[in-house]
């Protein structure tokens, strides 16, 4: 399993960091790390998902995704 952290845009109250969570749980072959203002990290199998996909997934709940760190 792979991690990587990306910085969200957009993103400014407890109800967006629930919002993000709950867009990167229900993504298949993701573990949601952690999860606060303006950061997300995940672990996640690249088999299933890749990082750009997982960093669209944010983007089309409306928040702006960069990914900033990644990790093997």
């Amino acid at each position: 399993m792979n991690q990587s952290t990306f910085k969200i845009s957009g993103m400014n109250c407890g109800h967006c960091v629930g919002q993000v969570t709950r867009v990167l749980s229900s993504l298949d072959g993701i573990r949601v790390e952690q999860v606060k203002l303006g950061e997300a990290t995940v672990g996640y199998e690249p088999r299933q998902i890749t990082a750009e996909e997982i960093a669209e997934a944010i983007n089309e709940a409306g928040y702006q995704a960069q990914l900033t760190g990644r990790a093997v």
